[in-house]
This record gives C-alpha cells, sequence and structure tokens, in this order.
C-alpha cells in the first residue's frame, strides 16, 4: 500500500513540460519548488521505510534503484532552491502550514542500508583504529624519557627560580584579596550594613530549597500515575520484561535484517546456479547454432563474392558483427520480398484493367 501511494505521489507531483508554464517571480517559483522538494521528502521517508522492512530480495533491488533516483532528484531540487535564494539554509514556515506539516516531518533520515551494506566495512575500520589506538598508548607508556644531566650549581638555581616565582604568586593573591575586602568595606560603609535577621535568611534558603523538592516528588509521582494508569511507558519495565512491546519490536527487527541478508545470499547462489544450470543444458545446443550460422554466414558470401571472407576482428565485434550482418540482411530481404510480391499485385490489377 505505501509503495502504491508513493508511487502515485511521484508521478502526480511532477507537472509535464508541455503543461508547464514559465515561471517570471522569483517567489512563485521558489515555492512552487519547495512544495516539490517536501513531497520528494516524504516519498523518500516511505520508500526508506518499504526497503527497510521488505525481505523480498527482487523487490528490495527496484526499490533501490528508485530510493537513489529519488535522493538525486532531492538533490536536483535542493540545487534549484539555491539558485533562486543564493542561500544554503531555506525556511518553509509557510509551506509547511499550508500542507499541515511539522518540522520532524521533513527531515531527512540517513538510510539504513548504508549501515547494513557497509557493516562489514565499518567493523573493520573501527577495529583498525582500535589497535592503533592501543598500541600508540602502549607506546606511549613504554618510551622511557631521557633523563638531563645537570650540575648541582644548576639545579640549585632552577629550583630558587621556581620558589620565587611561587612566592611571588602567593604574595600577589594575598594582596589581591586585601584589596577586594577593602573595596567590600567601602561599598558597605556607603550604603550601609545589612538589617537582615539570621533566623530570616536562613527561612529564605529553607523556603527556596523545600520548594524545589517538592517540585521533583511532584514530578516523580505525576509520572508515576501517568505509568499506572497506562498512559506513558515504563522504561524500566521494558528494559527488564522481554514479552513488553518494545522489546518484541527490536527483536524483530533483529530477525528481519537477519531474513533479508539469507534471503539476498540464496538469490545470488541462485543467479550462479541457475546459469550453469542453462549453461549444461542448453549450452551445447547454442553453441552448435551458432556455428551453423557463421558457416552459412561464410558460404552466403563466398557464393555472392566467389571467395570466402575474412573473419571480423575483434575490434570489428567479432563473431557479434556476423550476427548483426545476418540480422541486417533477414530485415532488408523481408522488406524487399513485400515489395516485389506488391509491384506484382499491381502489375496483375493493371493488366486486369
Amino acid at each position: 500500500k505505501q509503495w502504491y501511494q508513493r508511487r502515485v505521489a511521484i508521478t502526480a507531483g511532477e507537472t509535464t513540460p508541455d503543461t508547464q508554464k514559465p515561471e517570471t517571480d522569483r517567489v512563485s517559483a521558489f515555492q512552487t519548488v519547495a512544495v516539490l522538494y517536501i513531497k520528494y521528502i516524504q516519498v523518500f521517508r516511505k520508500l526508506e521505510e518499504c526497503f527497510y522492512q521488505i525481505v523480498h530480495p527482487q523487490k528490495r533491488i527496484v526499490l533501490r534503484h528508485v530510493l537513489d533516483g529519488t535522493m538525486g532528484r532531492l538533490l536536483e531540487l535542493k540545487n534549484e532552491m539555491v539558485n533562486l535564494e543564493f542561500s544554503e539554509y531555506h525556511f518553509f514556515d509557510d509551506v509547511l502550514s499550508d500542507m499541515k506539516l511539522t518540522p520532524a516531518d521533513i527531515e531527512i533520515p540517513v538510510p539504513r542500508y548504508f549501515t547494513q551494506d557497509n557493516e562489514k566495512d565499518i567493523k573493520d575500520r573501527m577495529k583498525l583504529m582500535a589497535e592503533t589506538l592501543a598500541k600508540y598508548q602502549l607506546d606511549e607508556t613504554t618510551d622511557k624519557k631521557e633523563e638531563i644531566k645537570m650540575s648541582l650549581e644548576e639545579a640549585i638555581k632552577i629550583i630558587q627560580v621556581h620558589e620565587r616565582a611561587r612566592q611571588g604568586c602567593l604574595r600577589a593573591k594575598f594582596m589581591r584579596e586585601i584589596r577586594a575586602q577593602e573595596e567590600r568595606e567601602k561599598m558597605l560603609s556607603l550604603q550601609g550594613a545589612s538589617t537582615m535577621d539570621p533566623d530570616v535568611a536562613s527561612t529564605y534558603i529553607q523556603k527556596v530549597w523545600k520548594g524545589y523538592s517538592q517540585r521533583n516528588k511532584t514530578l516523580k509521582l505525576r509520572e508515576e500515575e501517568l505509568i499506572f494508569i497506562g498512559m506513558q511507558p515504563n522504561s524500566d519495565a521494558h528494559s527488564k520484561n522481554k514479552d513488553s512491546p518494545v522489546n518484541k519490536v527490536s527483536r524483530r527487527e533483529e530477525e528481519r535484517v537477519l531474513i533479508q541478508s539469507q534471503h539476498e545470499r540464496e538469490y545470488q547462489d541462485a543467479l550462479v546456479n541457475i546459469k550453469e544450470k542453462i549453461r549444461e543444458a542448453e549450452g551445447p545446443d547454442i553453441k552448435e547454432n551458432m556455428q551453423d550460422q557463421i558457416r552459412q554466414w561464410f558460404i552466403e558470401t563466398r557464393d555472392a563474392t566467389g571467395k570466402f571472407p575474412d573473419y571480423p576482428s575483434d575490434d570489428e565485434g567479432g563473431s557479434g558483427a556476423i550476427f548483426k550482418t545476418k540480422e541486417g540482411e533477414e530485415g532488408e530481404g523481408g522488406n524487399g520480398d513485400g515489395g516485389k510480391k506488391k509491384g506484382k499485385k499491381g502489375k496483375k490489377k493493371k493488366g486486369g484493367r
């Protein structure tokens, strides 16, 4: 059903060049292209979902071609919108409002077959990266730092420099704190000391904390109530219960992926087996018929020209050129016979009159 709906949407969305009138207004042209772009996004999302759920290998091949074509058409429409607006970013607020859609409906998902088809390469790449990182970290730990040799006087000078720098930082920090304290005392003296009672201040702090804790308790009770009446799923229960709908769906998706890969392997093996069977069963007859046709071509050419022709080279097409020549002669001979018969009939009619 989804495949039929998407096919109808594709055929109904595009307009033929004969019926399409040239658009002179840039805004109207962008609106038209934007509507087509959004429709193609919806088509792409549905087709990707169909491709993910179908297990039939031949249907998946057809859907894969349609998906690639749809993605190419999306890129073409995107290029047209960029040329119309001279910008990489577009705003579809009015179009989405007219089509009664949300921004989530036009998000372009990454097709899942990108990761499924390249799963082995991705695993190999991740394994190589892990091995490289492990080797790099091992080399870092095993590398020994070279010891710097210096005299006792040089070491004492370095220690003195660092100690004087430390003392200077502490002295600067202490002076900064004294200066900040003086500024605070000056500001308090100008504004007047605070008259708030410590009990009142503690009451304010308690009020804020109790409000925060009570809001958290209320939110938790509300979630428990929604879970109890069935309005919200329980994530903990789903993770523990194997028969929950979420776990069933995940297991079904894993089984579907395995079935798809199994059917694909069987399809590829069947192609090879059927080709071998046809080659064994009909190969000798086909070979004999082709040899007879080639011999007949040599004989006919000798009778027409008086000598045997040269066998066509690989550049000329080899034996394929012989069969093309024979097909062309048969077509011309059929037309010539028809013309002769027609001519004879015409003469007979003329003589009768």
